[in-house]
């Protein structure tokens, strides 16, 4: 597989993209849907909210150029990597496009927190029931693996939906989900090819030129946001990759590597979900105590406080990638100090304590 292929895959998702938003823009402006001002938004306009659809339809496309260079040209691709069956992609695409749909209905017609879990839960099952399912991990203490039996398809739906919302919910100002899911997509796609895992790889570059082409219009000042459509359909993607980018392996600690480089998000959700039951609230009540909030309350302006993030993302990542080949003892401690700093950073940002409650929005 060689290098050139990927950059094609990051090319054709950054150009379709790129090239569709601003027609995708247009019709959602027109068709009144939109992202409109409310308590905890940082916009104070009505925006549309339909640019998940451009960014599926940069990967599609990258995936679908990949597909005609190995059957009329012989590219070598997902037909190489012997790890991945062609049911196993076929899965991972049909899972992100019902959680695609999922979101867009949502978007669209404000639909229920249990009827969204449900799309994300069944879209995991057809994953999981593709064969992409965590059904074992490698013990960090001792050179045996964890084995999850019957349940591994309950545990790899779990960890499709944990994903999903992870990314959905720091989908909440101009840039932050679509730059959080280029640098994972990134992160993710260097170490698939590190472990030649071909299929994940492939995968990433097509998110990684998807992101970076909405992110031309999704930067601050956006003048379109991904709504719930792109966010829960970019975390399942992730998700789905970080698996396949471990699959077959017994890597101590492989599936901590991509959590760590999504360590932002999570310990933002974890926050939130921290300050919701101190406050005696619902889970999935929104608030305006996230991370870019409370950097925002500090005075730093949007474009600032994305940098900030972006900066420790892109750190975490980098942190990611050194320690694969590290002695599993040196790996476990180095993201158990790395997770520790994440989660100071947090606390003295404030996201643990109780707020004030604000009605459920879409984020952005």
């Amino acid at each position: 597989m060689r290098v050139w292929q990927y950059i094609v895959m990051v090319a054709v998702g950054f150009s379709v993209t790129v090239i569709l938003t601003p027609l995708i823009r247009e019709f959602s402006r027109k068709r009144g849907l939109v992202a409109k001002p409310g308590a905890r938004k940082i916009h104070d306009h009505p925006v549309p909210d339909m640019g998940g659809s451009a960014i599926l339809l940069g990967i599609i496309s990258a995936i679908a150029v990949q597909l005609i260079g190995e059957k009329y040209f012989g590219w070598a691709g997902f037909h190489s990597d012997v790890t991945v069956t062609p049911l196993m992609i076929g899965g991972v695409l049909l899972g992100t496009l019902i959680v695609y749909l999922t979101g867009l209905i949502d978007d669209i017609y404000d639909i229920s927190a249990y009827a969204k879990l449900a799309g994300q839960i069944f879209a995991g099952l057809i994953v999981a029931l593709s064969g992409v399912q965590i059904t074992y991990i490698s013990n960090p203490f001792h050179p045996s693996l964890i084995q999850f039996g019957i349940i591994a398809i309950p545990v790899t739906i779990f960890y499709f939906v944990a994903f999903a919302n992870i990314i959905n919910l720091i989908d909440g100002m101009d840039g932050l989900a679509t730059g959080i899911s280029a640098i994972a997509g990134a992160s993710l796609a260097v170490i698939a090819i590190h472990q030649y895992q071909i299929a994940a790889a492939l995968l990433a570059a097509a998110v990684v030129g998807a992101c970076l082409g909405f992110l031309r219009y999704n930067f601050p000042p956006a003048s379109i946001f991904m709504g719930d459509q792109g966010a829960l359909a970019l975390g399942f993607m992730l998700g789905a990759i970080s698996l396949l980018g471990v699959l077959k392996t017994t890597f101590t600690l492989s599936f901590a590597i991509p959590l760590l480089v999504l360590a932002i998000p999570i310990f933002d959700t974890f926050s939130a979900i921290v300050r919701r039951i101190r406050g005696n609230r619902p889970i999935g009540e929104a608030d305006d105590a996230h991370m870019h909030h409370q950097l925002i309350g500090r005075g730093f302006s949007p474009e600032q406080t994305l940098l900030m993030v972006y900066a420790w993302s892109i750190l975490l990542a980098i942190s990611g990638y050194f320690i694969q080949d590290t002695t599993p003892i040196v790996r476990l401690l180095v993201l158990i100090v790395l997770f520790i700093l994440t989660g100071v950073l947090t606390y003295r940002l404030g996201l643990f304590g109780v707020t004030h409650h604000h009605p459920p929005h879409h984020d952005e």
